[in-house]
């Protein structure tokens, strides 16, 4: 066999295995599948040849455009060239004239001349000017075009604005810098400037201000080619026009074909200028549109109409399809849905005989369809000891005595479990409305009966919890006196009337119920005010209130709810806590009076140091005395001296009448009474007390507060009995460690802090003591725990108490020099005094200190 005859048979054999695989894949559809793909043969046909149509004419389109673009694209780019060119050039002229001035070459009569020279050479220019290094303006020549509110007079200022910002940027650079042009401004044309800077001796010198027309720019710089093939303009960066006149926009609704919205144009930034200045043309539209494309419309109206009437063919054949398909469907879905639904149907006719069942019926009782159909009553799933009962009830459904809500019935299995079910009975009517039998439904309802007796026996549970709590328990529906729950010791303290919890409500603080308006204006929301969260997770309120009519403190806490009914209402919790408030207010009375034996105990201990004080001022009242005296009975006493003596024992007495008030104040027994009290003189007074019993001791007392302290809610009494016995505390440290006189001080500073993201005031008392043992440092604030023979170790402890009262905190800890301990610093902080008070949930404010072990 030669090679023509193999190349053939090869050709062959390629061709025929797609056609046997086609005709293999045509032959195993259905004939309905055939018919369909037959129809749709010859619109694909007529829908392949409009694309090809449509693609061959959008391919020549896009090409025709593409080379007008290209062509557009070089014109445009040889026009920015131009216009580049000649801005180099007149920046070149003004480089020269800005070098003559610098080297002070040119004066300003030769500058003028030569910007004149400049000016009627080149049109676009419109006017230089020099203006030197403060800003000021030496000389400048203008083109008679230029509008009189642009010019610029010699010996004026630059004001502020683009001229001054880009003669800032002129002379911080040392080079050439364009500003970038505004838009117009009524009647005034943008101008492009250009600063050319002067470097005399190193030095900037000033610039020289060029201001070009962007008009002429484009007129005298583009070439009249381009100008008369193009709509050619200048634009910004924020594409406003400047210069030359665009073409309109063209209408969309008049353009019929999709590419022939689109313009043909190009843009391209004007250098050296930048982007703040583009030339942008805009081809000319030289295209037929529409008329030109009648060929185009009359292949596809022919296509369209032919495509139309294939489609109206396989339409009616689609539809002949469809009606068996959805006949075979609706079979189908039927027969699917009867054995898909879990309740049981059952079909009887009309002398009872069972004539359908679905699968859900059967699978229930365990038996057939086969066993069940035509069968007469009694039926095998009826229980034996129900046989009358369903028998009865079965003749009640036959003569048309059925239940509207359905029945409760027992039903067997086959497997002689019994399970309770509800049946509802309906008329079987054919197509011709006659009645040919009964429908029956049947509903496992074994397990929602278990729930119910579930819940019910919660509920009752539930019920019997709330009625045995020993805290009032009330809901009540906003905008509502109706009382929806109370417990039973609610019902004890109020009744069963809603006054008690609207009273617990109102008088706790928390939102209250929201009533029917008066007046009768509806504009207003019942409910404003309620808490934006979701209410079912709002965070419950708490306030402790005083009845007057139970002679009871109680604890109340309120919670908003969605009621079983959908209705937004209110629980309130009312707890009695009159047994606690009884003991809370016995233990503030005894810290009062530890409060006060410890001021008393201090002032004991003190009571050396203060006679000392006072036998200073009193010693002196009577030496004057005595003097005076003297004086008189000799005769040598005037009354300017006895005028000065007077004053001074005056002075005297009034320093003793302070040491007894201070002292007095400090010992003196009262109610604690927190209010704003200022840094300053609380830490005065203390120091002031203090500083007797330290000078005792021989110790030293310094102290810092710091400036401007903001004020802090405090019981001042309280605080400088907690100043006054550490300070105390620290002379005596100082005493035992035998320190020598260099070496003996105590540190009082008051400073602003931070602390856990709260302001606070830190009050520190350092002194130079042998600090303190670690085990002594843990049990220091101890009650009845001292390091001092005769101490009854109470001090510390109710100092810290007295902080805390506050919302305070205070600690101890050692200072090191090195290894060596050279001191002990005790210090507390205390929060600011809030702007508002919040008296949201707190009803009874406390009205004694809390006492912390």
């Amino acid at each position: 066999m030669d090679s023509d005859s193999r190349n053939t048979t090869a050709d062959s054999l390629a061709v025929a295995a797609p056609l046997g695989w086609w005709r293999t894949w045509w032959r195993g559809l259905s004939p309905n599948r055939q018919d369909r793909f037959a129809a749709l043969a010859p619109l694909a046909a007529v829908l392949m040849f409009l694309a090809a149509i449509l693609a061959a004419f959008w391919y020549l389109r896009a090409e025709e455009a593409e080379r007008e673009h290209e062509a557009l694209r070089r014109d445009v780019e040889y026009a920015q060239q131009r216009i580049r060119l000649r801005l180099l050039e007149r920046q070149e002229q003004l480089m020269r004239i800005a070098r003559d001035l610098s080297n002070q070459d040119l004066e300003r009569a030769g500058f003028t001349n030569r910007a004149e020279a400049l000016i009627s050479q080149y049109p676009e220019l419109q006017a230089i000017t020099w203006i030197d290094e403060r800003s000021r303006i030496r000389a400048s020549h203008a083109a008679p075009t230029l509008a009189s509110s642009e010019l610029r007079i010699a010996g004026e200022v630059l004001k502020p604005g683009d001229t001054a910002d880009t003669y800032e940027l002129a002379r911080d650079l040392q080079q050439p810098v364009y500003a970038q042009p505004a838009g117009t401004s009524g009647d005034t044309a943008p101008l492009l400037q250009l600063q050319v800077p002067l470097n005399i001796q190193g030095k900037f010198g000033g610039v020289v201000l060029a201001e070009y027309s962007i008009d002429s720019l484009l007129r005298y710089g583009t070439p009249t080619e381009v100008l008369a093939r193009y709509a050619v303009t200048l634009i910004d960066g924020e594409n406003q026009v400047l210069a030359g006149t665009p073409l309109a926009p063209r209408d969309a609704t008049t353009q019929i074909l999709p590419w022939t919205r689109q313009a043909n144009e190009y843009a391209v930034p004007v250098s050296p200028v930048g982007n703040g200045l583009v030339l942008k043309g805009q081809a000319y539209r030289t295209s037929l549109g529409v008329v030109g494309s009648g060929l185009f419309w009359l292949v596809g109206t022919l296509s369209a109409m032919t495509a139309w009437m294939l489609i109206a063919t396989w339409g009616h054949t689609r539809r002949r399809m469809q009606a068996q398909q959805a006949l075979v469907a609706e079979t189908n879905f039927r027969r699917a849905m009867e054995n898909s639904i879990l309740t049981g149907m059952r079909a009887l006719d009309m002398e009872g005989r069972i004539t359908y069942v679905n699968a859900a019926f059967c699978q229930m009782t365990g038996w057939s369809e086969a066993e069940l159909v035509g069968l007469r009553p009694p039926f095998p799933y009826w229980p034996e000891a129900d046989h009358e009962a369903l028998h009865a009830k079965l003749q009640e459904e036959l003569s048309g005595k059925s239940t509207v809500g359905g029945f409760h019935v027992r039903v067997r299995r086959k497997s002689g479990s019994i399970f309770d079910a509800r049946l509802y009975v309906s008329p079987l009517i054919d197509a011709h409305g006659q009645q040919t039998g009964w429908m029956t439904s049947m509903t496992d309802i074994t397990e929602p009966n278990r729930i119910r007796e579930q819940l019910s026996a919660s509920y009752e549970r539930f019920t019997i919890v709330l009625e045995s709590l020993d805290a009032s328990v009330s809901v009540a529906p906003l905008g509502s006196e109706e009382l929806l729950f109370a417990n039973k010791l609610y019902r004890q303290w109020f009744g069963s009337q809603t006054a008690g919890h609207l009273q617990l409500v109102a008088q706790a603080g928390v939102v209250p119920v929201a009533g029917s308006n008066p007046t009768g204006v509806d504009d207003e929301d019942g409910l404003m005010g309620l808490p934006t969260d979701q209410l079912t997770s709002a965070r419950a309120e708490n306030a402790e209130i005083f009845l007057p009519d139970l002679g009871k403190w109680l604890e109340v806490r309120s919670r908003y709810l969605n009621w079983v009914d959908g209705r937004l209402a209110q629980m309130v919790i009312a707890t009695d806590i009159t047994p606690r408030r009884h003991a809370e207010e016995q233990a503030a009375r005894h810290a009062e009076r530890a409060q006060s034996v410890s001021r008393l105990i201090t002032m004991g201990e003190m009571a050396s140091s203060v006679a000392h004080e006072l036998n200073q001022p009193l010693t002196a009242i009577s030496n004057y005395c005595s003097g005076m005296v003297s004086r008189i009975h000799s005769g040598q006493l005037k009354e300017d001296a006895l005028l000065a003596a007077l004053q001074k024992t005056q002075h005297q007495a009034q320093r003793a009448g302070q040491i007894i008030q201070r002292i007095r104040a400090f010992v003196k027994k009262s109610e604690p009474n927190r209010t704003l009290a200022d840094v300053h003189s609380m830490v005065n007074e203390a120091v002031e007390l203090a500083d007797i019993e330290l000078r005792r001791h021989n110790v030293r007392l310094t102290h810092y507060v710091a400036a401007r302290l903001p004020p802090v809610m405090a019981d001042t009494i309280l605080i400088e009995q907690v100043l006054v016995n550490l300070m105390k505390n620290g002379a005596e440290a100082i005493e035992h460690a035998g320190r020598p006189p260099s070496r003996r001080s105590v540190e009082l500073r008051v400073v602003p802090k931070v602390i856990e993201d709260r302001q606070v005031v830190e009050f520190s008392v350092q002194d130079t003591g042998k600090g303190l043992a670690p085990e002594v440092l843990q049990r220091l604030f101890e009650a009845f725990f001292s390091t001092k023979q005769e101490g009854m170790g109470m001090g510390l402890n109710l100092c810290r108490s007295i902080v805390e009262s506050h919302q305070g905190r205070m600690q101890a800890e050692n200072i090191y020099n090195g290894p060596e301990v050279s001191g002990c610093r005790f210090f507390f902080w205390l929060p600011l005094a809030k702007p508002t008070v919040d008296t949201t949930n707190t009803v009874a404010n406390e009205r004694i200190p809390r006492t912390i072990a």
